[in-house]
């Protein structure tokens, strides 16, 4: 029982939890905050791809995230890129590939270092992203209902210092 008091004293966890922790001997997963977190993201990526393939775009939530942090970091290394959109340099060089072969970037050899390249987001890229923005605003506003601004300001607070807790013990 003392572990259950000093989680009424952090005043964190609610009390259903602590009546499955106390009833199971363990929290479900649905106690977990981190899945519930993961849980969000992942629905929310099946349903903005869902909906990329609806409206018959021909890119890829990945793809968009590629662009998109090219257009937001002009120069950025392939290492950058792939912490930026949290993808290993194995994934990112394929997406790479295929934006490449779509004609969304162009890709040339580094005159300064031949181990690597330059890319730059192609007229059609530029336009790809300008075309799926409209959807992009939709989906979130679709995701977000019933969420007031204070609590996304909230939600957006406590990811943040969950982000920089981990970061400093890594």
């Amino acid at each position: 029982m003392k572990f259950v008091k000093i989680i009424f004293d952090i005043s964190i966890i609610d009390k259903s939890f602590l009546y499955l922790f106390q009833i199971s001997g363990m929290e479900k997963l649905e106690s977990i905050i981190f899945y519930t977190i993961d849980k969000s993201i992942r629905t929310y990526r099946t349903y903005a791809q869902n909906r990329l393939k609806e409206q018959e775009f021909k890119i890829t939530i990945d793809q968009w995230l590629i662009i998109k942090a090219l257009m937001e970091n002009p120069g950025i290394s392939q290492q950058e890129l792939g912490e930026k959109v949290f993808k290993d340099n194995a994934s990112v060089t394929r997406i790479i590939e295929l934006l490449v072969r779509g004609k969304y970037l162009e890709r040339k050899i580094n005159p300064d270092d031949r181990r690597k390249s330059n890319l730059k987001i192609t007229d059609s890229g530029k336009k790809i992203i300008d075309d799926v923005q409209l959807l992009v605003l939709e989906n979130r506003k679709i995701a977000l209902k019933g969420i007031s601004e204070k609590d996304l300001k909230t939600m957006h607070m406590v990811l943040s210092k969950i982000t920089e807790n981990c970061k400093k013990i890594s």
